[in-house]
């Protein structure tokens, strides 16, 4: 696909773009970042057409992080349409969702900035349920319900996507004053993927003694995306950014992120490693007890891990092989992270 040139201007999209009435105080800006996911996008922006609020009190604002043609037309035809303003914005320099919705909220016309992602479906009330929470003016947050419709028996994959719906302030569904996002900066744009840069802020919030609440009724759907065969090791690398976060707030992260360090996996990763080096010293009994203990942990993990999903063949084997293989690369990028970040992360 050819790529549009990156520019630190907006992208205008039509000439009645920004005629509609309300537009410079509109009640609240919609911030949806997108990366050459036309197709999603194309939903979720229905959706936020569909909206009951009436169209001249919310804008929408689609940051393009690594700008398509595809993209920028996609967005064109609903600046074409009747509903609210929509603005596109190409990110031009540092990318990643963090860096994305900075471009956003920093570019929006509103004192409430509501986050959402392309490929989320917002109720057709999600904008008036949670803006009407910030009639208590003590409010500086909310975090709104995601639901993730999975199979009555998911894959590994499609168990732990589901998880979003326990997690509070996903960038998914939330809403912000703009003045709390300027008090702390907005988000960290170290954080280059979508992992942590939302728990990041809103613990940055907390710190500040910001009044952050939930609203249940703001509902945004979240489905799951097909992910190929042993995503979860590719998955491991996001570690890294557990450090960065621990780093900036151990407190906050032991309370609602981890508890304790996964010393499951440190006690697999250990019996590897003596069983290998009894091997080379020639200490059998060692090495074959050091195998023995890895083996029966590695089967205790995969059997916790199929306990709630799929039992097809393929997923089988898939859990097999990635259960084996997750504690080392989980510690590898742990030990990464900790000293990219110079934290005692372990």
């Amino acid at each position: 696909m050819p790529r549009i040139r990156d520019t630190d201007s907006e992208q205008p999209l039509s000439s009645t773009q920004h005629s509609v009435p309300g537009t410079q105080h509109c009640l609240v800006s919609v911030v949806v970042p997108t990366y050459q996911r036309p197709d999603l996008l194309n939903r979720c922006v229905n959706a936020l057409f569909s909206q009951t609020m009436e169209p001249s009190r919310y804008e929408v604002l689609i940051v393009d992080d690594g700008p398509t043609e595809d993209t920028r037309q996609t967005v064109l035809a609903w600046a074409l349409k009747p509903g609210p303003p929509v603005r596109y914005l190409p990110n031009a320099g540092r990318h990643g969702p963090a860096a994305a919705r900075n471009r956003g909220w920093q570019a929006a016309r509103s004192d409430l900035i509501a986050f959402t992602d392309d490929d989320c479906i917002p109720s057709p009330d999600w904008l008036s349920t949670g803006v009407a929470a910030f009639a208590d003016a003590t409010v500086q947050g909310i975090s709104g319900r995601i639901i993730v419709p999975i199979p009555s028996v998911p894959t590994d994959y499609e168990h732990t996507v589901a998880g979003l719906e326990r997690g509070p302030f996903a960038t998914a569904n939330c809403f912000y004053r703009r003045t709390a996002l300027s008090a702390v900066g907005g988000f960290d744009e170290r954080f280059t993927v979508a992992w942590r840069e939302d728990s990041d802020l809103e613990f940055a919030l907390r710190a500040r003694g910001y009044r952050l609440i939930r609203r249940p009724s703001a509902i945004v759907v979240h489905p799951v995306r097909p992910a190929t065969w042993g995503i979860s090791l590719r998955l491991q690398k996001h570690n890294v950014f557990n450090a960065l976060l621990y780093k900036k707030h151990p407190a906050l992260y032991r309370r609602f992120i981890q508890k304790t360090p996964p010393w499951r996996y440190y006690l697999m990763v250990g019996a590897l490693v003596v069983s290998t080096a009894a091997w080379w010293l020639g200490a059998a009994e060692v090495a074959v007890a050091g195998v023995a203990l890895w083996l029966a942990l590695t089967a205790k993990f995969c059997v916790r891990r199929l306990a709630k999903t799929s039992r097809r063949p393929s997923h089988v084997a898939e859990m097999i092989l990635t259960s084996m293989l997750i504690p080392p690369l989980a510690i590898f990028w742990r030990v990464r992270g900790a000293f990219k970040y110079r934290v005692a992360f372990l």
